[in-house]
Order: structure tokens, then C-alpha cells, then sequence
């Protein structure tokens, strides 16, 4: 049977405000309550400077968390309990707690897996993360492509990094190329492939580099195409080029936007700009020089 997660957070709410803020909770009382708390309660006291206000604090809460359910017999006490550990900054132990229950099918097995994502995704285990997006959609990658949960990145962008991540540059290519590649999203997503292809693929890179920049520029993303040539000029100048084309084209483009850092930047050897300055220089808003000027009262 399940536990219930709620009993004990009043009470552990109740002994801190007793106590003036920000004084934090004496060691003797939080050995006495730590014997008590329940998932809630854990979860709780890991948010509260008051009381997770140390190293060891910390990671005795993570030890009542994992210690609490050996067995756990519903996916409601599973997600608590790995939500818990998450919040606690634990992401390593969730998936131990994710391991002590066999999800069904369905929906259950889809919030199973997403929260397997998220737990080996926040602990940096991308060989986890990218092994549970593609269980996700059983290999089905195009299924990927949308937002995982509200408000959250697209799956088939995040398998993507996960794969470069750990290495896989080909696979992440592969994978980033089979989601839609129009407009201004696609664009990116081109970008994206196009810095993972190996230096021998410059001709391939290079292309992409010129559709996403068509696409960036049907949707007047201009910053974005300002990117996507700072990138174009150091790939032509990495393969030995001399990157003369996008710098042009960077050029005309800082021009047409009256981008007046780029244009600088692009040439260096030119007269300063007296439209930018340093914010040290005089009159510049980081300028530390004692000031003539009595401040007003």
C-alpha cells in the first residue's frame, strides 16, 4: 500500500517558523524530525534554507527519501519520490528510485519515461536521457519532434544534443535532419547539424549553412543571419578558405541594420567608431573616475 505523502509537512512547516528567522533549525531537533518525515516533509526541508542549510543536511535528506520506499507498489508514490530527490538536487538517485517500479502501458508508461528523461538529462547521463527519448516513441524518431510537456524544449532537438553530447556527432546529424527543416526553427536546426559535421564534410556543412540562411532571411531574422554568417566565416576559415564571401555578406548586412559593433568588429585596422565607446571611457556607464560633481542630496 501506498504512504501517504502530506501527514508530517504541517507540522515540519510549524517547527521552523517557531523558530526567528533566519535562525535555522537546532541539530537536535533536526535529527528528531528527520526520523519522522515523509516524502512531502523530505522534499519540503530540502527547499528550506533553514533546514537543508548544510552539505550533510542534504544528503541526509536524500538518504530518507531513498530509505523510505524499498518497495514501491503505485506510479503516484514513484513520482513523488523521484520528483522528491530531484528537487533535493539528486537526480542520480531518482533513477534508483525509478528502478523499484515497472510501469504498465500507456500513459503510465509515458510519464515513466519522461521523468526517466528529465532525472538522467539533470544528472548528465545523456546515454540515459537519449536511451529514453527513443523508448519514448519506440524508435519512431519523427514522433519526437514537439515539445515533450508544456512549455518544455522539442524532443527530437534534445535527443539531438544528448547524441553530440556523448560524442555521436554523426548520429546527432542524422537525427537533426529528419526533423522539419523550414523557416526560422529549421534554420537553426540546420545551423545546429552543420557544427557537428566532421571538418571533411565542409562542403556539406556549407550548404546547410546557405539554406539556413535563405530560410532566416524569408523570415527577417536578421540576428540570426548574422549568426548564421559569423559561423559560415569561421567554417570557410577552419577548411582554409579565406571567408571572404560571408564577410562580405556580414558586411552589407551590419550596414543595412546599422550594426555598428560588427561593423568594427569586422574592421579592426578602421577609425574608431566615436559612436562606441567602452563603458570604462569617460561618460561611459561603467566609468569609475572620481566625478567633479557633488552628488544632489
Amino acid at each position: 500500500m501506498g504512504t501517504p505523502l502530506f501527514p508530517f509537512a504541517l507540522t515540519l512547516l510549524a517547527a521552523v517558523t517557531a523558530a526567528p528567522d533566519p535562525q535555522v533549525m537546532r541539530e537536535e531537533r533536526f535529527q528528531s524530525v528527520l526520523a519522522e518525515m515523509d516524502v512531502a516533509a523530505a522534499e519540503q526541508a530540502c527547499l528550506d534554507p533553514r533546514i537543508a542549510n548544510s552539505d550533510g543536511r542534504r544528503q541526509a535528506l536524500r538518504d530518507r527519501l531513498l530509505a523510505l520506499h524499498p518497495v514501491i507498489d503505485s506510479l503516484a508514490l514513484l513520482l513523488a519520490n523521484a520528483e522528491a530527490l530531484m528537487s533535493c538536487g539528486a537526480p542520480e538517485a531518482s533513477a534508483v528510485v525509478m528502478n523499484r517500479y515497472s510501469p504498465g502501458t500507456g500513459d503510465e508508461r509515458r510519464q515513466w519515461l519522461l521523468l526517466r528523461w528529465r532525472a538522467a538529462a539533470a544528472a548528465l547521463d545523456h546515454r540515459q536521457a537519449a536511451l529514453a527519448l527513443r523508448r519514448l516513441v519506440a524508435g519512431n524518431l519523427s514522433a519526437l519532434d514537439a515539445p515533450l510537456l508544456p512549455g518544455q524544449a522539442n524532443g527530437l532537438d534534445q535527443l539531438a544534443l544528448h547524441e553530440a553530447a556523448q560524442g555521436r556527432r554523426a548520429v546527432a546529424v542524422e537525427v537533426q535532419l529528419q526533423g522539419v527543416l523550414a523557416g526560422v526553427p529549421g534554420a537553426r536546426r540546420l545551423a545546429r547539424a552543420a557544427q557537428w559535421l566532421d571538418a571533411d564534410q565542409f562542403e556539406q556543412a556549407d550548404q546547410l549553412l546557405e539554406t539556413a540562411l535563405e530560410q532566416a532571411a524569408a523570415g527577417e531574422a536578421w540576428g540570426l543571419a548574422m549568426e548564421l554568417l559569423r559561423q559560415q566565416l569561421q567554417l570557410q576559415l577552419a577548411a582554409g578558405g579565406d571567408g571572404e564571401r560571408p564577410r562580405q555578406r556580414m558586411q552589407r548586412l551590419a550596414t543595412v541594420l546599422d550594426d555598428r559593433y560588427a561593423l568594427q568588429q569586422l574592421q579592426p585596422e578602421a577609425e574608431p567608431d566615436p559612436l562606441l565607446r567602452s563603458p570604462r571611457d569617460p561618460g561611459g556607464h561603467a566609468d569609475v573616475r572620481p566625478s567633479a560633481v557633488a552628488p544632489s542630496p
